[in-house]
């Protein structure tokens, strides 16, 4: 197939596809889950994270079974979350183990919420949604950011927060061709799409590129905030939608990670995980560790002004692309770029993978 083919894009189910539940997926920054319960919700599953005294994270489904009331109201006390509202409190797996106002002749009642699988790795708390079965048989894995502790690259994180469908997010983010949107917040420019792959876990899409950036001496860092510095030449760009995430690098200078916590068919938030590689200073390397360590934690979210330009721009487009969509559902788009096309197959097989069992009722 010519990589310029057009055809009509179909927009009929794409737009409300729900996710696959048998993936970890990413839902919230590690140092955002402290002495406190967080709420978060992944595909609407209300889920509440806590820490034991240990500092470990659980993960509940986010209502008490007693009245139905947010347990992310309350608080944490040991190892167990309590009630904001009569105060009973549930253990790590989802049971509950204590009533203050429980009388001697009475019993605790015999129920229990979900919990979910859930890891802290690499900055971010993990959460897999899915069968449980399945997790046991396939052994899958978060997928990761070993770069997050390297001590070769620099990190920077941005939330996204975008009223809109995850597929209107991830094909903005795998469709290389709206640059002249970003003006100076993009380290890239010129992209051709040069070859495209796909199989039943991914797709990846490879182009050619100008980067402004090339972080090879040791003031090139400035380069990000001085546009008179930057340069053009030459560099190879490539985007993965590694479903449910998505990565990018840029040459060998700039890596990019989004994690996607989709939250409904209407609302989507995500991390963007920006890296720029130090791997060009042999002598950086030899350093003291703490040293390198100093350096790294020092320029933490030197880049977050930057990505937060670019999600402020991205989101405005992806809002306004879900805007028409609901109010036109049957119109269809027209679109060149045939990575779209695969994204979009891709979103629909995960969907169909998706085992039903995540529905059980784990009350008891």
């Amino acid at each position: 197939m010519s990589l310029a083919t057009s055809s009509p894009l179909s927009t009929d189910s794409i737009r409300t596809c729900p996710i696959n539940f048998n993936h970890w997926y990413g839902v919230a920054l590690g140092k955002e889950v402290t002495d406190k319960p967080l709420s978060v919700t992944l595909w609407h599953q209300s889920i509440v994270l806590f820490r034991d005294r240990l500092g470990k994270v659980h993960a509940l489904e986010d209502r008490c079974p007693h009245r139905h009331v947010k347990l992310s109201e309350g608080k944490v006390i040991g190892d167990r979350i309590a009630c904001a509202y009569h105060g009973w409190q549930l253990d790590q797996t989802g049971r509950c183990i204590s009533i203050p106002y429980l009388t001697e002749k009475q019993k605790l009642p015999n129920c229990k919420i979900r919990s979910y699988p859930v890891t802290e790795l690499d900055g971010f708390i993990w959460v897999f949604p899915g069968d449980l079965d399945y997790l046991e048989q396939t052994k899958i894995e978060p997928m990761g950011i070993p770069e997050w502790e390297h001590l070769n690259y620099i990190g920077s994180v941005a939330t996204i927060d975008c009223q809109g469908h995850f597929s209107f997010l991830i094909e903005n983010l795998m469709d290389m061709y709206h640059g002249h949107l970003h003006d100076n917040y993009q380290a890239w420019a010129s992209a051709k799409l040069e070859k495209l792959s796909a199989d039943r876990d991914r797709v990846d899409a490879y182009y050619e590129a100008e980067s402004y950036y090339k972080i090879d001496k040791i003031w090139s860092i400035s380069q990000l905030f001085f546009p008179a510095l930057r340069r053009l030449h030459p560099e190879p760009l490539t985007v993965s939608y590694y479903y449910p995430h998505w990565l990018s690098t840029l040459g060998n200078d700039f890596k990019i990670y989004c994690l996607f916590c989709p939250v409904s068919e209407t609302q989507t938030r995500a991390y963007l995980i920006h890296f720029t590689s130090l791997n060009a200073f042999p002598n950086l390397h030899k350093s003291p560790l703490w040293v390198r360590r100093f350096f790294k934690d020092k320029l933490f979210n030197a880049a977050k002004k930057l990505l937060e330009g670019l999600i402020r721009q991205d989101v405005l487009m992806i809002e306004q692309e879900q805007q028409f969509y609901s109010n036109n559902p049957q119109q269809r788009s027209y679109e060149v770029n045939p990575t779209l096309g695969k994204v979009q197959a891709l979103i629909c097989q995960q969907a169909q993978n998706n085992l039903s069992n995540h529905n059980i009722n784990y009350a008891e």
